[in-house]
């Protein structure tokens, strides 16, 4: 099913959809805002994106179902399904900073079988098809071998409604800036992940995420040499809402100083 023009075909998709967002991002101040919830908005931008990316989707594999975070949906264990989201870091793109990303992944059968990330502005196209590896522009990248968590550069994400939890993640953010070698937040967990897969970031860790955030990036770590996990280190990273990823030595490090702030 996944060939090089399998891959061409999503490549050519979103750099279309992704001309589409930057050459509105200058005018998306002028266009309607709906607050969908606190610090969660949905733009006309969003919206039209996703229409371009199903209907392009729909004619590459006409008999997939989609999960979409603005059109939702299900996904389908006897059908193929996309896991998309149009615009990661909408409110990077509303404020016109260049850090938002596009991501698409295809699940069947109860695994991601290819998965795929493009920035934009940096016209860089990550994609990973299960079992043959990661890449960035057809160039193969894996992730860091670092191996201590005081060599690492991580990144996160702040929870923007799920707040329960926030103390303790608060305290972990506190333990990462004071013993690892720096915390970045980017504002698009897709971006955060494929560069964890090309070895930009050691690792990336947050909490109240959606599957479109992360199913694409997952893969692209997991195809990289990368270990992707929820909280606890276990495997409930696509619908638990929570994540880590990084390479296989720090992530046993990490799960461990996690679980300490979190269920102690």
């Amino acid at each position: 099913m996944i060939d090089q023009s399998f891959v061409e075909q999503v490549h050519a998709l979103v750099q279309q959809v992704g001309n589409f967002q930057i050459e509105h991002q200058g005018k998306v101040l002028e266009m309607p805002i709906e607050d969908k919830s606190l610090h969660n908005f949905v733009t006309y931008v969003d919206k039209k994106s996703e229409e371009l990316l199903i209907e392009g989707l729909q004619k590459l594999l006409p008999e997939a179902v989609f999960l979409a975070e603005e059109s939702g949906g299900k996904l389908d264990h006897e059908k193929p399904s996309w896991i998309i989201d149009p615009l990661d870091g909408t409110t990077n793109y509303i404020h016109q900073i260049p850090i938002f990303s596009i991501s698409v992944a295809l699940w069947n059968k109860g695994k991601l079988e290819f998965g795929a990330v493009y920035h934009p502005h940096a016209r860089e196209f990550f994609y990973a098809i299960s079992n043959q590896g990661a890449f960035l522009n057809d160039i193969p990248i894996q992730v860091t071998q670092a191996q201590k968590l005081s060599d690492a550069l991580w990144a996160t994400g702040f929870p923007t409604h799920d707040f329960p939890l926030l103390d303790n993640y608060l305290e972990i953010i506190r333990y990462s800036i004071q013993h690892t070698h720096g915390l970045r937040r980017l504002g698009s967990a897709a971006i955060d992940l494929a560069w964890v897969a090309a070895g930009r970031l050691d690792g990336f860790f947050e909490y109240g995420l959606s599957p479109w955030d992360v199913a694409a990036g997952a893969l692209l770590v997991q195809e990289a040499g990368g270990i992707i996990s929820d909280f606890s280190g276990k495997d409930n990273f696509l619908m638990g809402k929570e994540i880590v990823a990084c390479n296989p030595l720090l992530h046993p490090l990490f799960i461990e100083q996690l679980n300490k702030f979190l269920y102690s």
